[in-house]
């Protein structure tokens, strides 16, 4: 079982501040709980020790906000300051953080601890990238704005915002091993810049990347007003 988590923390959150002075994006409150908080809940009732939180825009407030809580579950920062390019370059400021294996979630996601451990128990021997997918389509909010995966069973196949076909949607869970970040390593060399999904599409491409089916499991990304307040009928209910 996996115990270290990285937690993406670093951007700026745009769609969903009102002002430029407004709080970062993972410290937007659901339901009076900062959507930072409600990640470390749910990976340390998923079973996760450490928590590495990726800052860059407003990185003093976010660790301020954290440092000195007692939230179950130890909190490390590391930062970004490259935080303006694309989000694959938060996860190599990770690299020499931690080793061996770890679950990555995005920290404008709202999900159930049930979704965290099942990346927790992920078998890093089987693949080097697990993915935790919601293959409910037909219920996902905002499905433009999400991002799209083609699996053949679980094996990924492709995945990103704009891909044609796909049978299932991306949660912002994951279950990596060091291969992604050699991934990532090698594609931002070639461009300069590099995503997430493009880790992912590199070793889907070995036949290294699958998904986990998070079945009837809540998770909601809390990327827009609109987002927030769905996130929050659905967990009143």
């Amino acid at each position: 079982m996996l115990s270290d988590a990285v937690i993406l923390a670093a951007g700026k959150g745009t769609r969903i501040r009102a002002t430029d002075d407004a709080l970062p994006k993972p410290l937007q409150q659901v339901l009076g709980v900062s959507l930072i908080e409600r990640t470390l809940s749910s990976l340390r009732d998923g079973g996760i020790e450490r928590a590495h939180v990726i800052v860059g825009f407003m990185a003093d407030r976010i660790r301020g906000a954290l440092v000195g809580r007692d939230l179950g579950i130890e909190v490390r920062f590391i930062d970004n300051p490259e935080f303006e390019r694309s989000n694959g370059v938060s996860v190599l400021a990770a690299r020499g953080h931690l080793e061996g294996g770890f679950v990555l979630s995005m920290s404008d996601h709202v999900y159930d601890t049930s979704i965290a451990r099942a990346a927790a128990n992920a078998d890093l021997a089987q693949a080097d990238l697990w993915l935790c997918v919601d293959r409910r389509i037909a219920d996902v909010y905002d499905l433009p704005d999400a991002t799209k995966v083609r699996t053949d069973d679980d094996r990924i196949v492709d995945i990103g915002k704009e891909i044609p076909t796909y049978d299932a949607i991306d949660c912002g869970v994951f279950a990596v091993g060091p291969a992604l970040l050699d991934a990532l390593a090698d594609v931002r060399s070639q461009r300069g810049d590099c995503s997430l999904s493009d880790g992912v599409r590199v070793l889907a491409t070995r036949g290294r990347a699958r998904v986990i089916d998070i079945g009837e499991a809540f998770w909601q990304d809390v990327d827009t007003p609109g987002a927030l307040d769905r996130a929050e009928r659905v967990l009143v209910r």
